[in-house]
């Protein structure tokens, strides 16, 4: 029986067996598992790989020809689940409440129909089934890992639960932030709070510090570029009657331009430091660079559109997202695009509560499938 007969329901199926068990980051191992086995199921010949979670697999066509590479991710987050869904997460402080469940489960759709085809092609599709999206190393371990070597040009997709099922957001240039995060300690002298003149106290100067760093973004950059700063997490102190040694600052800054993304550090750096030694603080800052903007290929994006649009798919060019995204990683090294994908769903990425409609499943399969194939054939003409 050809695994794509009932396919639907199938792929619904395989999406809430990811939902209820979902692993965080690095952590994939029992996923990791459970798509090999859906991918040897039908035949598809599995990929060597010196990492510990991840799938790779290769489906070729009758005749040699270009490399693509179709992505998803498989991890989830450290959330405690609150969609009310009846196959919600089994594991306590873990839910997939990014979509990844769906990337993944699309994918495999994808994978079924294309090595039902293989007889029709010419190339080689090869299905990335990445690990630690949610970190920002995933694409970095992949890449390592050779599994972009001969890949000629890539696709992915995310979910979007703001666009409705049957819409899907494509642009070329930039779609998805650069992503850096930021851990600074303040430390002055701790007191007792009645004698506050006698210590130096970090959380005046903190709270000066995170007022001051709201600049960077009004006054600094330019209102037609696009720049975020978030202060996400503040510990100081243990108790209501102590002024503390130091405080901790956490958060992250998000950009689109490279030259933003340099001088939004830039000002950082010069606020964090000259404010902390007005008030005769010690400081020391911990920089993350996360992954860069993801900017999709114009040649790419207008052979997907064309795809989408011939599978009845209503097209939209969408607002770039200041969520980051380390596909971004692989448009640095190939050529290709990354589409959002309407999901219908009822909260926004990363909310307890996130959800999607399981009729955007089927959709995503064939789009990709599709998708694929149109790349092959570009690829093939072009040699």
């Amino acid at each position: 029986m050809s695994h794509t007969e009932n396919l639907e329901s199938r792929l619904i199926s395989i999406r809430r067996y990811l939902h209820q068990y979902p692993e965080l980051s690095r952590e994939e191992f029992e996923t990791t598992k459970a798509i090999k086995l859906w991918l040897e199921e039908a035949g598809i010949e599995l990929r060597e790989s010196k990492l510990s979670t991840g799938v790779f697999a290769d489906i070729n066509g009758r005749k040699p020809g270009p490399v693509i590479a179709i992505r998803a991710d498989i991890d989830a987050l450290p959330i405690e689940e609150q969609s009310g869904v009846s196959f919600s997460s089994k594991i306590k402080g873990k839910m997939h409440a990014c979509g990844h469940d769906f990337h993944t489960a699309a994918l495999v759709g994808a994978a079924y129909l294309l090595s039902d085809a293989r007889e029709e092609l010419t190339g080689t599709i090869r299905l990335l089934f990445q690990p630690a999206e949610e970190l920002g190393g995933g694409a970095e371990l992949v890449l390592g890992d050779g599994q972009l070597e001969g890949v000629q040009a890539i696709i992915g997709l995310h979910n979007k639960p703001d666009l409705p099922v049957g819409t899907i957001g494509l642009k070329e240039g930039p779609l998805m932030a650069a992503v850096d995060r930021f851990y600074v300690k303040i430390r002055g002298k701790g007191s007792h709070a009645a004698l506050p003149h006698s210590g130096n106290d970090p959380i005046t100067a903190t709270a000066h510090i995170i007022t001051s760093l709201q600049t960077i973004v009004s006054r600094s950059i330019s209102s037609l570029e696009s720049a975020v700063v978030s202060v996400t997490r503040i510990s100081g102190g243990e108790t209501w009657n102590v002024i503390p040694e130091d405080v901790i600052v956490e958060g992250t800054i998000r950009t689109i331009d490279k030259a933003i993304r340099s001088e939004v550090k830039e000002k950082f750096y010069s606020i964090v430091t000259h404010t902390a030694t007005a008030f005769s603080q010690d400081v020391t800052i911990e920089w993350y660079p996360g992954p860069p903007a993801l900017s999709n290929h114009k040649r790419i994006t207008d052979l997907v559109e064309k795809t989408a649009k011939n599978l009845g798919l209503n097209v939209i060019v969408p607002e770039p997202s200041m969520a980051g995204e380390d596909f971004s990683l692989y448009l640095d090294q190939v050529p290709g695009t990354f589409a959002f994908f309407g999901t219908s769903g009822n909260e926004d990425w990363h909310h307890p509560a996130f959800t999607i409609d399981e009729s955007a499943l089927i959709k995503a399969a064939y789009f990709l499938t599709q998708s694929a194939r149109d790349l092959l054939d570009l690829l093939h003409f072009d040699n």
